[in-house]
């Protein structure tokens, strides 16, 4: 459904969640207008939830809030961002990419550029040590999911001599004062040569010619999951965490009783962290194995195999987890 202009998505099932499609692309101007056309649209929707922009920090309207956050950097001039944001290892993956052959650049969305997508997704069914949502998609599907907002959108990708190994989708909001990076994927095969970093450099530098004051990255943490890997990577990358309200605006009873009693979310949350920790590497672990596992055994079909051809499957790279509501 469209409202004030925008697109509203609705999640969950017992307690319907509403939000805007593209949160953090794109906002509301006047949220009082939006909710009175909620309530009159005839769709049930119990929790309507939205946040503000990075520049806007403290509470402006009086609707429930709890704290969410934002992995974000501060986006002055390319250079800056080379000597003072960044450390001295970033920097050195940013000149290595170059020097292993790797060029970046802003690109067209055509043809070539979705079968480089295609490519990327399919390259293994395992990322971060779970099924990777996107592998297995065909050709237009991938076209489809990465035409959104395209008259906001900046698309970079990362050549090694004509192959595409790693692509950035980079949004920007109605006033151009803060993108985001919606898509940002590399082939784990050529994660050596430092794309991520590369590519990460090059959003930057888009930005910076444009005028764009903040680059954001999803979140810094979710939920009681406080550090890990991909947000030491965006740290070292010069990404800060910056907290935002979060507004909830009951609009049924059973919304009211579900914020009241922290019910709006999920299961997940009411999971102690170590418990989840432990789960997550034992998920790792047992995905890792059965991806070894497909790599020998499609090894072993080869012709001209032998045990001492090749090394085990490489381990996937870091990805952006999709910000969820």
């Amino acid at each position: 459904m469209e409202v004030c202009g925008k697109e509203v998505r609705i999640d969950g099932k017992l307690i319907r969640i509403g939000f805007i499609d593209g949160e953090g692309y794109q906002f509301l101007e006047d949220p009082e207008l939006a909710l009175g056309a909620l309530r009159k649209s005839g769709t049930r929707i119990d929790l309507f939830t939205f946040i503000q922009k990075l520049s806007d920090t403290s509470p402006k309207y009086n609707y429930p809030i709890e704290w969410d956050n934002m992995a974000a950097l501060r986006v002055s001039t390319f250079d800056d961002w080379m000597t003072k944001q960044i450390d001295f290892k970033v920097r050195n993956k940013v000149r290595k990419a170059t020097k292993n052959g790797v060029v970046v650049r802003e690109v067209p969305f055509d043809d070539a550029y979705v079968r480089g997508i295609h490519a990327i997704y399919n390259e293994s069914p395992i990322r971060q040590g779970k099924p990777f949502w996107h592998y297995g998609k065909d050709l237009e599907a991938v076209r489809k999911m990465n035409a959104t907002f395209m008259d906001r959108s900046i698309f970079i990708g990362a050549y090694l001599e004509s192959s595409l190994i790693g692509f950035v989708k980079l949004v920007f909001d109605e006033d151009r004062h803060q993108a985001g990076l919606m898509q940002i994927v590399s082939m784990m095969g050529h994660q050596d040569k430092a794309p991520t970093n590369a590519l990460i450099a090059q959003a930057v530098r888009s930005c910076a010619e444009r005028g764009i004051s903040y680059l954001w990255y999803a979140n810094m943490s979710y939920g009681k999951k406080q550090a890990d890997g991909l947000a030491d990577f965006k740290r070292h990358n010069g990404f800060q965490k910056i907290e935002l309200p979060r507004y909830f605006v009951p609009l049924t009873l059973a919304g009211r009783v579900a914020f009241r009693l922290g019910i709006h979310h999920g299961v997940t949350d009411w999971i102690p962290e170590p418990v989840a920790a432990t789960y997550r590497r034992l998920r790792k672990q047992w995905y890792a194995r059965k991806l070894s596992g497909q790599a020998d055994s499609d090894q072993k079909m080869a012709p001209g195999y032998s045990p001492q051809s090749g090394d085990p499957a490489e381990q996937p790279t870091i990805q952006p987890a999709r910000r969820e509501n």
